[in-house]
């Protein structure tokens, strides 16, 4: 082949060379689960999208549920694990645990996760993912309004005012490491109460809206990167 077609050819080649998407993981509670596949959509072309599929062999006892993050505990033992396979590589996390970790007990009150112990387990998770060279976006816990939920959930309590102080120490926490994040709570709160659809999850379209909120601020925060 001639010089006079060969450079066209490689030209034409390396036009179709696109670099591959970057892969994002997502580690959240069930909130997560349900805009999920909205956001897997919304983010063709984008990223590749994968989420949490299983408790990635950690003990049994820990608790750590398989597709749900659950608390910071969980989503930090899961990570711990996680984190240790050589073939688990992608170069964004996006996680969440809050809603969890403000359950309450009916009988003495006591959290499921201290806001002390919330803390220590956000930046154990950060750390974990930077030691990996992959970054973490947090997004914001969504909303709990009590009349709403501790009407309709009787196994366990939730209150709006420790839902604020987790936000608090999650937006603490993401600042001092400078980790973006994605308010998730202050988009779902302007949708309406009428989008809940129990005592904290959301009606279809609300997930629909979700899921491309989210989808939306993660193209902007990786064509920066």
């Amino acid at each position: 082949m001639s010089s006079r077609i060969l450079i066209p050819f490689i030209l034409l080649l390396a036009a179709f060379n696109i670099d591959p998407l970057p892969k994002l993981f997502v580690a959240g509670d069930s909130i997560s689960m349900q805009y999920g596949p909205y956001l897997e959509v919304y983010l063709q072309g984008i990223a590749d999208y994968e989420r949490k599929t299983d408790n990635a062999g950690v003990d049994p006892s820990l608790g750590v549920p398989v597709v749900n993050g659950g608390d910071s505990r969980m989503v930090l033992e899961y990570l711990k694990a996680k984190t240790e396979d050589p073939a688990f590589q992608p170069d964004y996390l996006l996680i969440n645990c809050g809603l969890h970790d403000i359950k309450r007990e009916v009988a003495t009150s006591k959290l499921q996760v201290s806001a002390d112990n919330y803390r220590k387990n956000l930046q154990a998770i950060i750390e974990l993912a930077a030691n990996r060279d992959i970054q973490p976006i947090w997004v914001r816990t969504t909303p709990v309004v009590d009349s709403i939920h501790n009407s309709r959930a009787k196994k366990f309590q939730r209150f709006s005012s420790d839902l604020e102080t987790y936000n608090e120490i999650a937006d603490q926490v993401m600042t001092e490491n400078q980790v973006p994040v994605i308010d998730l709570y202050t988009f779902t709160w302007n949708l309406g109460l009428e989008q809940f659809m129990d005592h904290v999850h959301y009606h279809e379209e609300a997930r629909k809206l979700q899921g491309a909120y989210i989808a939306g601020s993660l193209a902007d925060l990786m064509s920066k990167n």
